[in-house]
């Protein structure tokens, strides 16, 4: 009896060890059309530089606009109504531009206004 019970975390751990290396691969912010979306911090928003991002937001007080949709990587935003600003140099150099989309501040690419990053 103590070996079955000593026997099933065992046989749960082999069993959920491959799923947790295969959760140590590329981070991912999103997925298009069938491929990843991968935004580096060299492209995005850095995770140190987020705070400040969002303080940058609302200091220049960017007024958010409301859509239906979900405000999710990948999305595209709607190419009337809303105005898509420069992000600052001081965050880094990238090619997207941000607005703030139901209270949530998102980069997106400016020719198809996929947003690309949600900067939490």
């Amino acid at each position: 009896m103590r070996n079955k019970i000593l026997a099933i975390p065992a046989i749960a751990g082999a069993v959920s060890a491959p799923l947790a290396a295969q959760a140590q691969g590329v981070v991912t912010t999103g997925v298009v059309r069938g491929g990843p979306v991968i935004i580096s911090d060299a492209e995005g928003i850095a995770v140190d530089q987020r705070p400040a991002f969002r303080e940058y937001i609302v200091r220049e007080r960017v007024p958010t606009y409301t859509v239906p949709e979900r405000v999710v990587v990948g999305a595209v935003l709607p190419d009337v109504g809303i105005t898509y600003y420069d992000v600052p140099q001081t965050f880094g150099i990238t090619p997207y531009r941000y607005t703030v989309v139901n209270g949530r501040t998102v980069l997106v690419e400016p020719r198809s206004r996929r947003i690309v990053q949600v900067v939490e």
